[in-house]
């Protein structure tokens, strides 16, 4: 008996016979069939049921909740969406059943991202979260399990989608996370890749030319000439060969990135915001998966709408023909400097006075002042910034009497201008330059969604509020756009600590069934928050105010939803700590 001195009695062997099944203590149930005594965990792996409350026949047992089957010797399961059950050796000594409480079941990071890319294969969302949760318990960092969806994302479907934006967005911003954030925001990115992916074909990639030896600049040519005609199979195989060369990141960003400014603010920014997440998911991306991702944002190139053909951008005010002469002014310019410009940051009254002309009705005069701001060589980058801190503003006074679907509008503004931000902090092509001017346009024509203006709520001069969960209860009711800042404001401005409400703001996101927009919104104003951290002021601090004004009201409108998504995840992570799910009476 010493070697089974942590085993469990089951009891006598005569009495199992009569029962045919007993739950011991550890949550383990014990089988006798087929004149055999088994054990496994009485939790259906699946979401939990009682198995003793199953049947078993022919050595299957089946939980009678969603009929999930497993083998009762083995544990292993019949159906993908269950995973297989833990079971345990079981010994009979001297009419006596004694159980190992220790299953036979390897855990692992390994097995963990077997059934991650399974759940992905499946698009079983039950199976993608506890497979993120086992990850995440195991110590598996977040990149690495991002890694695998976005490898998944990038070699099934049509190319670079919405899911895999989500994803990368979301694995940006998980430092801002406690854990259980950290699981909900990977488990929601994996979920709406397997979405978009699962069931669709490989995706086939060309091969690159026979020849590497054509220089980079004719390249880039051939590319924006091949996306100019929207020939996506030439231009894969112009990118191809780039790769193969050995063009560093940052030069195929300039090349491809140039080609999607060839034409003004392309399919409402996605094009431009999608090329910025690919690039951004490169920065911890494998090597190996560089050219699955790159390819991947090809095929978008194909049919996107230019905005220089639509009728807002033509009429009443032609917006067009201002910005392709300010172009042209500041690449004579260029020339004639001949690079001996030095650059320059803008002092904060001239950051003040750009803002407000961004937010005019005075298009022509704010494409004039950003096309000197340039020639005098102010840094894009600041440019850009400011772009975006308008497209927010737009958001902190957008009112709820207008279109609920206008929402989206200016979300779109805003992630393609925090989109340009992003890229210009990485790139001094000049031809991006001309993305400042297209997310500039966007934000005046974006003006009347202000008429009539929302006001920016004024702090109350009450200490920040001390229970965060005050301001998820206000999210679940809907339409507390303005209750919602005003709890923000009020927090902000009574010292609360910013990273407990960045917290805060991501659970308000991931808690809900939320659609992509959402999701855009999050990460954008996070990341443009965390860039006015850097600068000392008021009106920085006021900027920071604005990035989580135009979080909050945004994600406050879209809230509440049904909530099954975050509902499964919570389940995952019950069933990996081993707590039941459901208990007899």
């Amino acid at each position: 008996m010493n070697v089974r001195l942590n085993w469990i009695s089951a009891g006598e062997l005569e009495a199992l016979k009569l029962a045919g099944k007993k739950v011991i203590r550890g949550g383990i149930a014990v089988f006798y069939h087929e004149e055999q005594v088994y054990a496994v965990d009485n939790r259906c792996p699946h979401l939990g049921f009682p198995l003793h409350m199953g049947s078993l026949c022919d050595g299957i047992l089946t939980c009678h909740w969603h009929h999930a089957r497993f083998d009762v010797c083995s544990g292993g399961t019949l159906d993908p969406w269950a995973d297989d059950v833990p079971s345990y050796e079981v010994r009979v000594d001297d009419g006596e059943v004694w159980v190992n409480p220790v299953s036979r079941r390897v855990e692992g990071a390994e097995k963990y991202k077997h059934r991650l890319k399974e759940g992905l294969e499946q698009n079983i969302g039950i199976v993608i979260a506890k497979a993120v949760v086992g990850l995440i318990e195991a110590g598996v960092p977040e990149r690495d399990i991002a890694r695998i969806g976005i490898e998944f994302g990038t070699t099934y479907g049509t190319g670079w989608n919405a899911g895999l934006t989500i994803l990368t967005a979301m694995t940006q911003i998980v430092n801002k996370l406690d854990k259980n954030g950290k699981i909900l925001a990977l488990y929601q990115g994996l979920v709406h890749v397997a979405r978009g992916s699962s069931g669709r074909g490989t995706r086939h990639l060309l091969s690159p030319l026979p020849s590497t030896e054509v220089p980079l600049e004719r390249l880039t040519a051939w590319y924006r000439s091949c996306i100019e005609v929207r020939d996506t199979q030439g231009a894969e195989k112009v990118l191809m060969t780039a790769i193969m060369k050995g063009v560093n990141t940052k030069q195929l960003s300039d090349m491809m990135l140039a080609s999607a400014t060839d034409h003004f603010y392309l399919d409402g920014g996605h094009v431009f915001d999608f090329h910025n997440k690919a690039f951004e998911a490169l920065e911890w991306a494998d090597v190996s998966q560089r050219e699955r991702i790159l390819t991947s944002l090809v095929p978008m190139m194909a049919s996107p709408t230019r905005s220089e053909e639509l009728h807002q951008w033509q009429a009443p005010i032609n917006l067009v023909e201002p910005i392709k002469q300010a172009i042209t002014e500041l690449e004579d310019s260029a020339k004639l400097a001949a690079g001996a410009r030095q650059k320059s940051t803008l002092a904060v009254e001239m950051e003040q006075q750009l803002l407000q002309q961004l937010l005019s009705d005075t298009p022509e005069q704010t494409i004039t002042l950003l096309r000197d701001l340039l020639m005098a060589g102010t840094v894009p980058a600041q440019l850009a910034q400011i772009v975006a801190l308008a497209a927010a503003e737009r958001i902190v006074h957008f009112h709820t009497q207008n279109d609920f679907r206008d929402w989206i509008a200016v979300l779109h503004t805003f992630t393609y201008a925090h989109a340009v931000h992003e890229r210009l902090l990485q790139s001094d092509e000049p031809l991006l330059q001309r993305a400042i001017f297209h997310g500039a346009v966007s934000v005046y024509l974006d003006r009347f969604l202000n008429v009539p203006t929302a006001a920016r709520p004024k702090p109350s001069g009450s200490a920040a509020p001390a229970d965060h969960q005050e301001m998820l209860d206000l999210l679940d009711l809907r339409q507390q756009v303005g209750p919602a800042a005003q709890w923000v404001v009020d927090y902000i401005h009574g010292s609360g600590d910013p990273g407990a409400l960045l917290n805060t703001l991501g659970h308000a996101l991931l808690r809900e069934d939320a659609e992509f927009h959402s999701f855009q919104m999050y990460e954008a104003s996070m990341a443009e928050y965390n860039h006015w951290q850097s600068v000392t002021g008021s009106f920085a601090d006021k900027a920071k105010e604005t990035m989580l004004l135009a979080c909050t009201r945004y994600l406050a409108a879209h809230a509440p939803t049904a909530r099954e998504l975050p509902h499964t995840a919570k389940i995952a992570w019950r069933l990996h700590k081993g707590e039941r799910l459901f208990e007899e009476d």
